[in-house]
C-alpha cells in the first residue's frame, strides 16, 4: 500500500483551463490570456539574458525586479517578493500562516485553487457566498480564521468591492487579509495603500494577464516586511530562473506599452459587453480583461459547446453557481467581432 497523506489521497485536483494543443486554430478565450504579446523590450531583455549566464544560478533575491517593482508602486523593495506565479505566493502564504486543522476562507465563488492549496497543507476550507448584489453573505462581525482571500476584481464573475469596503473587511479579520489582484490593472483601483494603513493585509499579483507574460510564470505579492521575511523562509531559494527576472523587471519598466496594451482591452471589452447586452445576454459589469455572460435561456452548456464547434474556446463551468453562463476572455477586437457575429448566428 502507498502511504499517501489522507487529505491528498482524498482531494480533488484543481482543473486549469483548457489548453488545446492546435490553440492556434482556435480563437482562444477561455484562459484569460493577454491577446498581445509581451512588450518588445521584454523580449530583448530576454534574448539579451540567454546566453553564457544561464549556467550561473540565478540572484536568489530577484533583487532588480522587487526594485522595479517597488519604484512602480511605491514601496520599498523589503515589502515586495517575486514569486513563481502568483499561485507560488498563495501557497506559501497558507502554508506560512495557516496549519493543519486551522481555518483558511475565500468567497464562493472565485479562484477555486485557494481550496485546493488549503486542502494540500490540511488546513479547513471555509467559504462564504455572495448576495443578489454581490456582497459577502454570513460573514460574522469578527473573523477568526487564519487567512481570508479576496479576489478583486471577482474571478470569473468581474465585478469589484470598493477599496472602503476592503478595508472595512481588514479590520473585521483578526488573521490575515489576501487581496488577490491578479486583474486589478484592467480596473480603476487597487488596494496597494490599504497595505500601508493595515497590517493585516496583503496584495498578490501577477504577469499572466496584463503583461502578456503567462508563459513566464511570474507574480509577485506586496506586504510588510515581517511577512515578506516569512515568505522568504518558504520558498525555493531559485525561485524564478534569470530569464524571469530580466522579463519581470523590463516589463514593470516598460509602462508605456503596458498601459497601451490595458487601455485596448477595456476599451474592447466595453464594445464587446455592449453587443452581448444587444443579443439579449445579461452580462456582469467587468474590472478584468473576460466578462461572465448568461445567454437568453441560461444554458451556458450549450453555448460553450456550439462556440466550440466553431473554434472558439470559452470557459463553462459546472458549479450550480456559474452553470447558466459562459467566461470568455477578452481578445483583440478583432476576435471578439468574429465572437459577436458567431454568437449571433447561435442565438438566432
Amino acid at each position: 500500500m502507498i502511504p499517501l497523506r489522507q487529505n491528498i489521497a482524498e482531494m480533488a485536483g484543481y482543473v486549469p483551463g483548457f489548453q488545446p494543443a492546435d490553440a492556434a486554430s482556435y480563437i482562444k478565450l477561455n484562459t484569460n490570456e493577454n491577446p498581445y504579446p509581451p512588450a518588445p523590450s521584454v523580449l530583448a531583455a530576454i534574448a539579451a539574458e540567454a546566453g553564457e549566464g544561464l549556467r550561473r544560478y540565478p540572484d536568489a533575491a530577484s533583487r532588480l525586479a522587487r526594485e522595479e517593482a517597488g519604484r512602480l508602486y511605491g514601496f520599498d523593495p523589503s515589502w515586495v517578493i517575486m514569486a513563481n506565479g502568483s499561485d507560488e505566493v498563495l501557497n506559501n502564504l497558507i502554508r506560512a500562516f495557516a496549519g493543519e486543522g486551522e481555518e483558511v476562507a475565500y468567497v464562493h465563488p472565485s479562484y477555486s485553487y485557494y481550496g485546493t492549496l488549503t486542502n494540500i497543507q490540511g488546513a479547513r476550507v471555509r467559504t462564504f457566498g455572495l448576495t443578489d448584489d454581490f456582497q459577502i453573505a454570513g460573514l460574522p462581525e469578527r473573523y477568526q480564521g487564519k487567512l481570508f482571500f479576496l479576489t478583486n476584481p471577482n474571478a470569473p464573475l468581474g465585478f469589484t468591492y470598493s477599496q472602503s469596503f476592503i478595508a472595512s473587511l481588514a479590520e473585521r479579520i483578526d488573521g490575515m487579509l489576501v487581496v488577490d489582484e491578479a486583474y486589478a490593472d484592467f480596473a480603476d483601483e487597487n488596494s496597494l495603500e490599504l497595505v500601508k494603513s493595515h497590517e493585516n493585509v496583503v496584495v498578490t499579483r501577477t504577469f499572466s494577464k496584463s503583461y502578456s507574460l503567462a508563459g513566464m510564470r511570474l507574480g509577485l505579492a506586496i506586504a510588510r516586511p515581517q511577512v515578506i521575511d516569512a515568505l522568504n523562509k518558504i520558498r525555493d531559494h531559485y525561485n524564478l530562473d534569470r530569464l524571469a527576472q530580466a522579463a519581470a523587471a523590463a516589463a514593470l519598466k516598460d509602462q508605456e506599452y503596458f498601459r497601451s496594451c490595458v487601455a485596448r482591452i477595456r476599451e474592447t471589452r466595453e464594445r464587446f459587453t455592449a453587443e452581448l447586452l444587444r443579443l439579449g445576454f445579461q452580462v456582469i459589469p467587468s474590472s478584468g480583461n473576460y466578462v461572465f455572460a448568461t445567454p437568453p435561456g441560461g444554458d451556458g452548456a450549450a453555448l460553450y459547446e456550439a462556440l466550440y464547434q466553431r473554434r472558439i474556446l470559452v470557459r463553462h463551468f459546472t458549479d450550480p453557481l456559474l452553470r447558466h453562463g459562459v467566461r470568455i476572455s477578452i481578445g483583440t477586437a478583432e476576435e471578439m467581432a468574429k465572437t459577436v457575429e458567431t454568437i449571433a448566428q447561435i442565438v438566432a
